[in-house]
């Protein structure tokens, strides 16, 4: 509890998320038999992670890397089911033989990685490498789960009020593979949007060769996205879909910004589910997607969702 107490001041006063990541990265490496700690976002509707250790502590102003959200490491994983993984070593050696190579030789024997909690899919994750054997009993995993959701509530809270402060308000879209397929167009903030929206991702869609099914579900959660984006934000929104890997991603972002109570400098609302912002009709998108999400911040919210392809689609063409 003294962890926590700790943790949360720090999670509540930090202005960004370089310094959400150091409070975080200091307290948790801190913690008995680890050696080493990690912390993951996502962006680019899940289809890139954005990764910092506790290696960069030490070497000044923080260095983020990425990891490629279809590289299969526990961490990818972890935010694509939402499931926490958790063992020794040896048991992650079936499924993750390269990572388990690399970090024996660093002498870690265990790791406990963590979801960081969202709305739909995960917003990233946690990752704690330990030089001592773990039993990872239950009141331990609590406190990891506890520290997940202190730590995605404090990202979506200075993605929220930052604003025109700061690059932290907004993810970075990720650069599209050259061998992927990606299409965007701006749509008015009308009732007539999501029309023009299915007609141009079903034309995509057909000239992708993207199966029935999975154009059918697209079609559908998209209708619901523009939709409430015209309802609740009023604005013009950007579409933005992405085949690459085996997966459709489909992205809408409206510039709704901030509510009419609220400002750059006040404390959002204790809620801050997007399912209050957009309605239920975000239920559609769950049941029908593979994978989704929604982040909202000072400029606007996205809203994106994935549909995994019935075969791994091999191309090397790319339209913009």
């Amino acid at each position: 509890m003294g962890h926590l107490t700790r943790l949360g001041l720090a999670l509540r006063s930090a202005r960004d998320v370089d310094e959400i990541a150091t409070a975080l990265l200091t307290d948790l490496h801190g913690l008995p038999g680890v050696r080493r700690v990690g912390l993951a976002l996502a962006e680019g509707g899940g289809r890139r992670l954005r990764f910092v250790t506790t290696d960069r502590l030490e070497a000044g102003p923080l260095e983020w890397c990425h990891i490629d959200a279809y590289e299969d490491v526990p961490l990818t994983t972890v935010v694509r089911t939402g499931e926490p993984l958790l063992g020794s070593l040896d048991d992650f050696t079936a499924r993750y033989a390269g990572v388990v190579e690399r970090h024996r030789k660093q002498s870690i024997v265990a790791l406990a990685v963590i979801p960081l909690p969202g709305t739909g899919s995960p917003i990233g994750g946690l990752i704690l490498f330990f030089d001592e054997p773990q039993s990872f009993e239950l009141a331990q995993v609590r406190l990891f789960e506890a520290t997940a959701r202190g730590t995605a509530d404090a990202v979506r809270r200075v993605r929220l009020t930052r604003g025109r402060h700061g690059a932290d308000s907004v993810p970075e879209e990720p650069d599209i593979a050259a061998s992927a397929l990606s299409v965007s167009i701006l749509l008015e903030g009308d009732p007539r949007a999501s029309s023009a929206a299915r007609r141009f991702l079903r034309g995509k869609l057909v000239e992708w060769d993207v199966g029935e099914d999975v154009s059918d579900n697209a079609l559908l959660c998209l209708s619901e996205l523009v939709t409430n984006a015209v309802i609740h934000a009023g604005t013009s929104s950007e579409l933005r879909a992405t085949l690459e890997e085996g997966a459709l991603t489909v992205v809408v972002r409206d510039l709704g910004g901030l509510g009419p109570n609220e400002t750059d400098d006040a404390e959002p609302a204790a809620d801050l589910d997007p399912l209050r912002v957009y309605g239920r009709g975000l239920m559609l998108v769950e049941a029908l997607s593979d994978r989704w999400g929604s982040e909202r911040d000072a400029t606007g919210t996205t809203v994106w969702f994935a549909l995994e392809l019935d075969g791994p689609r091999e191309t090397t063409e790319k339209t913009g």
